[in-house]
């Protein structure tokens, strides 16, 4: 049965822009839900939610805690998630995926960014690409299941426990960028749009330096992969840049008055959280306190090599992304270790 819908998935005609147009986007808008949190917090005590208090023995996900790790308070990993979902599907594809590591107490935010094609083991089928994992588990065991699956792969991949996740789809970025009345964004090269989501838009070409963009163009820059030098690694640059650029936005004190509606409306396009609403308000809490986005926010990058290998999942041959192992556990152990001993 999951075979055939995999087939059907993957064989009907595409007539929606290409997947890789979604990907590296969703983290922007997820941040910009996180930042938001910080409304509301007069309705609680300061020192409950204090991060240093709020945030100390976390669950990982799949049961285990932090403690095994001697984990240091106020500091966390959170996994970004953006699926494919549509009203009606079953289940949806995991286009990009996001680890955070938050330390709230010394105010840096170290991101990684895990490519949608990268070669993991599916416990069960074996072998697959990263963006298969929660398909075929929402299928099988439901949406839920399917975001733990995901989860617990990328913890299994990294080799560090994982507190909290957060899912949205590809729908709400531009929403989210033009109810904050737009961005400034910092291009570092240029980007010419040559599979842009709107017509009208091929062909044009944003040169480096800084610009005012509304939602529609910060959608249509952080789409461009083919234009840019790196493809999916100059992307990932443009993805920081747009954080950076939402980030200072929301805190600015002019988009205050903004923050209940926008609060309001995170039901359209947040899927699902194991976050509370006390999480959710400590995070703003240690977020407001002492926020420089330039400084603080640091984008990892991991490389890999691109090979056809056989998948497990899909049982045929197909392109693949294995990460450079030494790199990777490299890069998890300076910037996303939960051990006070490191």
């Amino acid at each position: 049965m999951i075979q055939k819908q995999l087939d059907m998935k993957y064989r009907k005609p595409n007539k929606k822009p290409k997947k890789s147009h979604r990907r590296l986007r969703y983290t922007l808008l997820i941040l910009a839900i996180l930042l938001l949190s910080l409304t509301g917090f007069g309705a609680y005590a300061y020192q409950r939610l204090n991060p240093q208090n709020h945030f100390q023995n976390l669950k990982a996900i799949g049961g285990n805690t932090t403690s095994d790790y001697q984990a240091r308070a106020g500091v966390f990993n959170v996994l970004l998630i953006g699926t494919d979902a549509r009203k009606g599907d079953p289940a949806g594809h995991t286009d990009s995926m996001v680890l955070i590591n938050a330390d709230l107490t010394k105010h840096t935010y170290n991101v990684l960014s895990i490519p949608r094609d990268a070669r993991v083991y599916l416990e069960g089928y074996g072998y697959t690409k990263m963006t298969s994992v929660q398909y075929v588990s929402q299928l099988k065991h439901g949406s839920r299941t399917g975001i733990v699956d995901t989860v617990k792969t990328i913890s299994n991949l990294t080799g560090v426990p994982i507190n909290f996740y957060a899912e949205t789809n590809y729908w709400g970025l531009q929403y989210m960028v033009d109810a904050i009345g737009g961005i400034s964004m910092k291009l570092p090269f240029d980007v010419t749009l040559t599979h842009p989501w709107y017509p009208e838009d091929k062909g044009l070409t944003f040169k480096a330096g800084t610009h005012s963009l509304n939602g529609k163009m910060v959608t249509e820059i952080v789409h461009e992969r083919y234009s840019l030098p790196g493809t999916d690694y100059g992307r990932q640059q443009l993805q920081e840049e747009a954080l950076i650029g939402i980030a200072k936005k929301i805190v600015q004190p002019s988009n205050v008055t903004k923050y209940p509606a926008l609060s309001n409306s995170l039901s359209k396009f947040l899927i699902a959280t194991n976050m509370s609403q006390e999480d959710m308000i400590s995070i703003g809490l240690g977020v407001k306190s002492d926020f420089h986005p330039n400084q603080q926010i640091h984008y990892r990058q991991v490389k890999g090599a691109n090979g056809t290998m056989y998948d497990d999942v899909l049982q045929s041959y197909n392109d693949e992304v294995v990460l450079d192992p030494g790199q990777l556990q490299s890069v998890i152990q300076k910037y996303f270790s939960l051990d006070a001993s490191n």
